[in-house]
């Protein structure tokens, strides 16, 4: 096995089993809260706190991402993490948890998790070959989508074999399987593009910041890559989120539709993840998006148009659905890993990660007054029609179209690695 891939998958791996454990434990205490409360004010409430710091600190901890060394932060963000899981099992243990500590224990694991998925994010595009990008996030694709159907099925199960504290030390254990690996296994850290200051200083803090927002609005093609990330969760995000909804009003069903629906959509997103990783993607992997993202609008019109009777219809288009979703994110972050420059990975990936999370409670507080007023099919036309129309804008965006062209010309005028190799090791002492 080439190096790149012992370290790769061995990091990738640990991450990978930890997602399982904290997929369980996110179960069983929103479980606990439905039970504990019964109100679907407090879980909103829960949803939300764990919302805010992708969406107003971010930014600002891309920043130190790009600044401090890599490794130290996945370490300490997941250990971090791994602590708060182990608080809150012991809370349960001694029987003392109270609802607000959900909200301290939501906010808590949202900040690590913010350190935790924007220096893993950053320092995977400096360890896998960029020929190989895609192919990593078919990987990616693939585990989202597994978690998104046998997680909840995880989560009932581990509720009915194990205590709360249990399914809570089971999320510290396996949050010791994402650290390990990073005690072998060098980091690479990317050169600066920025310089230092004329006295051989690091620049300043709000110094860095400035300069990966100078970056990003300085790149036309990569402020319309923003764009339709944008787009994508304004659209998206209150669909699925009116599923529930839209089987009830609209198809007549129950709950075994609405997990039907789930599960198609989850094997969808496994299905495109898998295709994705054997295919590697296209040479230009823009347009992959933009034809995936133009797919997608198309699999929300088959759900739009479903007859009530015909719910296998629906089906079919959650699970198009899930597959356009993984080719179009997969490309898509592809494309991010291959365009920006790695030393600014942190500060743009998080500006854009912000303000794409932004975009979830925006679009629910439109989404839901519409669905209730001329029906909620209504929201999943519009969606559609945003998405189709967006891709086909995106076509004709010369800015967005080249993006890859227009990096590949900004490396060849720097010195810098030939394609699909990875910086050699010296880059990074660890």
């Amino acid at each position: 096995m080439e190096r790149w891939r012992a370290r790769f998958f061995s990091i990738w791996t640990g991450q990978t089993l930890s997602s399982i454990g904290s997929v369980a434990g996110q179960f069983a205490l929103v479980w606990w809260i439905t039970e504990r409360t019964g109100s679907a004010t407090v879980l909103a409430t829960a949803s939300l706190v764990a919302m805010a710091p992708s969406v107003l600190l971010r930014p600002f901890v891309g920043v130190l991402v790009d600044r401090l060394n890599r490794k130290r932060v996945m370490m300490i963000s997941d250990t971090f993490i791994a602590l708060v899981s182990l608080w809150l099992a012991y809370l349960f243990w001694i029987g003392a948890m109270e609802v607000w500590h959900v909200y301290v224990v939501m906010l808590a694991r949202s900040f690590g998790g913010a350190f935790h998925h924007t220096a893993t994010m950053a320092s995977m595009t400096l360890i896998v070959p960029r020929k190989h990008y895609a192919r990593i996030e078919g990987l990616n694709q693939m585990i989202d989508g597994g978690l998104s159907v046998l997680g909840p099925m995880l989560g009932a199960f581990l509720l009915l074999v194990l205590p709360l504290h249990g399914i809570m030390v089971l999320d510290f254990v396996t949050a010791a399987f994402a650290v390990v690996p990073l005690f072998f296994f060098a980091i690479p850290q990317p050169e600066a593009i920025d310089g230092e200051t004329e006295a051989g200083k690091k620049p300043r803090f709000w110094e860095d910041f400035r300069a990966g927002l100078r970056y990003t609005l300085a790149w036309r093609g990569l402020l319309a890559l923003s764009g339709l990330l944008i787009v994508l969760n304004f659209a998206l995000s209150p669909a699925f989120s009116l599923t529930p909804i839209l089987v009830l009003n609209a198809f007549g069903g129950d709950e075994v539709m609405l997990g039907s629906f789930n599960a198609a959509m989850g094997l969808g997103t496994v299905v495109g993840g898998l295709i994705l990783g054997i295919w590697g993607g296209s040479r230009r992997k823009i347009l992959a998006t933009l034809g995936a993202v133009v797919g997608m609008g198309g699999s929300v019109f088959i759900i739009a148009f479903a007859p009530a009777n015909l719910f296998y219809v629906g089906i079919v288009g959650f699970f198009l659905s899930g597959g356009s979703m993984a080719l179009g994110n997969g490309n898509l972050r592809a494309v991010f890993r291959g365009v920006v420059h790695p030393s600014m990975q942190g500060r743009v990936g998080a500006l854009m990660g912000s303000l794409a999370t932004a975009m979830n409670p925006i679009g629910l507080m439109i989404a839901g007054p519409v669905a209730d007023a001329i029906g909620v099919r209504s929201w999943f036309l519009i969606c559609g029609s945003i998405l189709v129309v967006g891709g086909l804008v995106g076509f004709g965006m010369r800015s967005l179209r080249n993006i890859e062209a227009e990096a590949e010309a900004r490396r060849a005028s720097h010195a810098g690695t030939e394609e699909g190799d990875v910086p050699p090791e010296t880059a990074a002492p660890g």
